[in-house]
């Protein structure tokens, strides 16, 4: 029962921590102009893995596509390969969850067939959170990276002024997704070692009564004598 109540638990667990990936996948908040000591009338701007968006004061909206593959830099690819490997990872390894439910019946499905099929999706769940945090973690390292080099040059040891950006709420999502996804997949592959069933100590022998064997005897030997007589 355990078991079972682990490998459910893992699997809401992991189906929500996708369902985080994907949209902060989708978000164009990845970052955001840091307001502090900006006039309010000021233009706000933030950034996402696909799109640059800037908000005016009258509160029209434009955005610029970043759909190309060329002319960026590679940390930026880099975190959209992982968010997207991340993604299908979780998308495929939610499909083998699903299917590995003991509430869920498919056919005559073993439960050692379960069993491996609740580790696989374990251990694909966990690459997918680790890809999610790793993407999250490498786009605010450039986030700080970049506050910091605005903000002071060493140069002159001085303040500097120029456009800040600071955590968007895509960050905070991408990183409670991979979360949940670590945890789901922990869950599942935890459940796995009470799923599998357990094998005999003892390999299987064939009894043979020793009744048979005797009335094998004793109709031969009636066969014998009525040929004597």
């Amino acid at each position: 029962m355990s078991s079972t109540i682990l490998q459910t638990s893992g699997f809401v667990l992991a189906l929500v921590g996708v369902a985080a990936i994907i949209a902060a996948t989708s978000m164009n908040n990845w970052s955001s102009k840091d307001r502090q000591g900006d006039v309010v009338t000021s233009v706000y701007s933030y950034k996402g893995l696909w799109q640059n968006c800037e908000v005016s004061t009258s509160g029209f909206t434009e955005c610029r596509p970043l759909y190309g593959l060329l002319g960026y830099a590679g940390n930026f690819q880099a975190v959209r390969a992982l968010m997207i490997v991340g993604i299908v990872m979780g998308v495929i390894s939610a499909a083998i969850s699903l299917f590995s439910l003991k509430c869920f019946k498919l056919g005559s499905m073993e439960d050692s067939s379960r069993a491996k099929m609740t580790l696989t999706s374990g251990i694909m769940f966990i690459i997918a959170g680790i890809c999610g945090i790793t993407g999250a973690s490498i786009y605010a390292n450039q986030i700080v990276v970049s506050f910091m080099s605005t903000m002071y040059n060493p140069n002159y040891g001085e303040m500097m002024g120029g456009m800040m950006y600071t955590f968007g709420p895509a960050l905070f999502v991408a990183w409670i997704g991979g979360a949940l996804l670590l945890l789901g997949g922990c869950l599942k592959c935890v459940a796995f070692k009470g799923l599998r069933p357990e094998k005999s100590r003892y390999g299987a022998v064939t009894y043979k009564p020793q009744s048979q064997n005797l009335d094998h005897s004793v109709s031969e030997e009636g066969r014998r004598d009525q040929k004597i007589v």
